[in-house]
C-alpha cells in the first residue's frame, strides 16, 4: 500500500487541534488501512498476486507494515487521546483480520532512563500537554527528544520554539535545503537517530531523493558546505575568514552572507542535538527502523516463575539510579554528594577571602585545557561509520582533536574580545532577524536553569557547578573567561565526569549507559538531562563563536 499524496494529507489531519478534523481523518485512514489488509490477510486459499489498488502484493504488504508502524506510534505517541484510543483500535481490527502488527523495541523514550521514570504520554500535567500538542501539531509526531527534554519544561518550550523557527518559518534558506543541512550536520557523529528523521522531513518537503544517495549528488552549493561542517564539528578552533570568503565568493555557487548564518545555525544545533540524543541515550522512533518488530515476544527471555508473580519487564530492575547498586556503593555515592556540597561552600568562602592574581587565572586556565587533552574514556577508539550514514559527508577519518597534540599550538580564544552577548548576537539578529533573540534565550535559560536542589538536598544554590560545567567545556575549546578561577573545575568535577563530558561533546557517539551512570550516582534522572542540556548550549555556543568570529573578520 502505498502513501500517495491524498493519504499523506490524511495523515497531516491528525494534527489539527480539531477533534472533528482529527476523527474525519482518522477514519479514512482506518478504512484505507483495513481494505488493504483484507486484500492481503492469510483467509484465502490461493492469495491474490496484486492488492487490491494493483500494486504487487509484496509491496503491499511493505507498504501496510510502514503503515501499521506509524499507527502503533501514534497509540502510543500522540497527545490527543482520541487519536491513541482510534489507532489502537485500529491496529486490533487488523489482527482480527489475521495480519501481525508490529510491537515496540525498547522500553521508553531513552536506554538509560528506566521508562517509568519519564513522563508517559497522558499523563503530563497541564503545561507539558501545551508543548505535547505543540510540538506533534508542528512536527506531526511527539518524539524521544522531546519526552526526554520535558523533564525541563522551560527549556523545552525555548527549544522547541527555536527549532520551529529554523526549519519551518521564513528564512533565507529553503526548507529542503534545512533538512538536508539537519542530515549533513548529525550525520558527522553518526546520528541516525536525527538523520532519520530528518530524511523523513526532506522528502515531505519536497526534496530529491537522488541526494540521499550521497553527498556528491547534492548541488555543489551544498557540497562546499562540507569543509565547514567537518571543522565545526570537530575542530572549530580552525576555521578562518578564508573558509568564509571561500563559501561567500564562489560563483554561481556562492552563499549569501544571510544564508550562511542559517547554515551556521542549523549545523550548529543539529551537532549539538547529537550529543544531547547520545548522552541522554535517546531510542529509536517506535516508527523507525530498530523502533517496533513484527516478531512475536519470545517467552525464552522469561523464567515463568517471574511472569506468574506479575514481573513482565526488564526494566523493573532498574527502577531507580541506586536500585540494584549494593548499599557500600550507595553510602559511597551518598558521600560524594555531601563532599561536593562542602567543596563549593569552601570554594565560596576562599573566594570571598582571598582573589587570585590575574597571571594565576591565566595560568590555571592553562592548565585545565592541558589536561583536558588526557581526559579520556577507556571506549576511546576509532569506529567506522554506518555506509548509510557516512554518504551525507566526506572525510570519514576526520574527527575530534586536542589543541596541543603534535606540537600544534592553538591561540586562546578569550571571550573578553569576542563574546557571543557583545559581537554574535547582534550578527546573527542583524542577517536572521529574531534568531538572536530566540538563541540568546534558549543559552539563558540552559545556564541559569535550577530547583535549588542536589539529590536528596533541597535549597541549595548550584549556580557554581552550573558555571564550572559550562566553562569547563568551553575550556575544552580553548575559550577563556578572564574574570574566572579555572581551578574550580579540578575541585568540583570528578574524573568520571569529566569523561562523561568529554565524550558527549566530543565524540558523543562514543557514549555508553556505564559513562553516563558512572557519573552523580545519586542525582536523579532530571538532573543528568540537566547537565546534557548545559552540555548542548555550551558546546552550539562555543561552534558558533569561532564561525561568528571568522564572519565578523571576513566583514571587517
Amino acid at each position: 500500500m502505498e502513501e500517495r499524496e491524498g493519504e499523506a494529507l490524511r495523515w497531516d489531519g491528525l494534527c489539527s487541534r480539531d477533534a472533528a478534523a482529527r476523527a474525519a481523518a482518522l477514519d479514512s485512514i482506518g478504512q484505507t488501512v483495513l481494505r488493504s489488509s483484507e486484500t492481503i490477510a492469510p483467509v484465502a486459499a490461493v492469495p491474490p498476486l496484486r492488492a487490491a489498488d494493483g500494486l504487487p502484493l509484496s509491496a503491499a504488504r511493505d507498504g501496510l507494515s510502514a503503515v501499521l508502524a506509524r499507527l502503533l506510534m501514534l497509540s502510543k505517541r500522540c497527545p490527543f487521546p482520541d487519536v491513541r484510543e482510534k489507532s489502537e483500535a485500529i491496529l486490533s481490527r487488523v489482527q482480527e483480520l489475521g495480519v501481525r502488527i508490529p510491537r515496540p523495541l525498547g522500553n521508553g523514550p531513552s536506554r538509560f532512563i528506566p521508562e517509568k521514570e519519564t513522563i508517559q504520554v497522558g499523563n503530563e500535567d497541564a503545561m507539558m500537554h501545551a508543548l505535547f500538542a505543540e510540538s506533534f501539531a508542528t512536527l506531526g509526531r511527539l518524539d524521544n527528544v522531546t519526552l526526554v527534554m520535558v523533564f525541563h519544561p522551560q527549556y523545552l518550550e525555548s527549544f522547541l520554539k527555536t527549532q520551529h523557527y529554523l526549519l519551518q518559518m521564513d528564512g533565507p534558506l529553503p526548507l529542503h535545503y534545512r533538512h538536508y543541512i539537519g542530515i549533513m550536520a548529525a550525520a558527522r557523529h553518526q546520528c541516525s537517530y536525527l538523520v532519520n528523521l530528518h530524511v523523513n522531513d526532506f522528502l515531505h518537503v519536497g526534496g530529491d531523493p537522488k541526494w540521499l544517495n550521497g553527498l556528491e549528488n547534492a548541488p555543489q552549493k551544498l557540497q562546499n558546505l562540507g569543509e565547514l561542517n567537518k571543522m565545526l564539528a570537530h575542530r572549530p578552533w580552525l576555521i578562518t575568514k578564508e573558509h568564509i570568503e571561500q563559501l561567500l565568493k564562489t560563483e554561481e555557487n556562492s552563499w549569501s552572507l544571510a544564508e550562511l548564518i542559517h547554515a551556521v545555525v542549523l549545523l550548529t544545533h543539529y551537532h549539538s542535538l547529537a550529543s544531547f540524543t547520545f548522552g541522554c541515550g535517546i531510542s529509536p522512533e517506535i516508527d523507525c527502523e530498530g523502533g517496533h518488530t513484527f516478531r512475536p515476544p519470545s517467552v525464552s527471555n522469561y523464567c515463568m516463575c517471574n511472569i506468574t508473580n506479575g514481573y513482565h519487564g526488564v526494566d523493573e530492575i532498574h527502577a531507580s539510579p541506586a536500585a540494584g547498586i549494593p548499599v557500600s556503593i550507595c553510602l559511597k555515592s551518598v558521600c560524594e554528594v555531601e563532599a561536593l556540597m562542602e567543596k563549593m561552600k569552601q570554594l565560596q568562602e576562599c573566594r570571598e577571602e582571598e582573589e587570585a592574581s590575574q597571571e594565576e587565572m591565566a595560568t590555571r586556565f592553562e592548565r585545565e585545557k592541558r589536561e583536558s587533552m588526557f581526559v579520556c574514556s577507556s571506549e576511546d577508539e576509532e569506529s567506522v561509520p554506518a555506509r548509510d550514514v557516512s554518504r551525507h559527508f566526506e572525510d570519514t577519518s576526520y574527527g575530534y582533536k586536542d589543541f596541543s597534540r603534535h606540537g600544534m599550538h592553538v591561540p586562546t580564544f578569550r571571550v573578553q574580545d569576542y563574546s557571543w552577548e557583545d559581537h554574535g548576537y547582534s550578527l546573527v539578529n542583524r542577517l536572521y532577524p529574531d534568531v538572536g533573540q530566540l538563541l540568546d534565550e534558549k543559552f539563558h535559560i540552559a545556564y541559569n536553569l535550577t530547583y535549588n536542589t542536589m539529590a536528596m538536598h533541597k535549597d541549595v544554590d548550584t549556580s557554581m557547578l552550573r558555571r564550572a560545567i559550562w566553562n569547563y567545556i568551553h575550556c575544552m575549546f580553548g575559550i577563556r573567561y578572564d574574570d574566572y578561577d579555572y581551578g574550580e573545575i579540578n575541585q568540583l568535577l570528578d574524573r568520571s565526569f569529566k569523561v562523561y563530558i568529554k565524550t558527549v561533546v566530543c565524540t558523543p557517539e562514543k557514549t555508553t549507559k556505564r559513562m553516563y551512570d558512572s557519573f552523580w550516582r545519586q542525582f536523579e534522572h532530571s538532573e543528568k538531562v540537566h547537565v546534557n542540556l548545559l552540555l548542548v548550549e555550551a558546546r552550539m555556543q562555543a561552534e558558533l563563536l569561532y564561525a561568528l568570529r571568522a564572519i565578523t573578520r571576513y566583514m571587517t
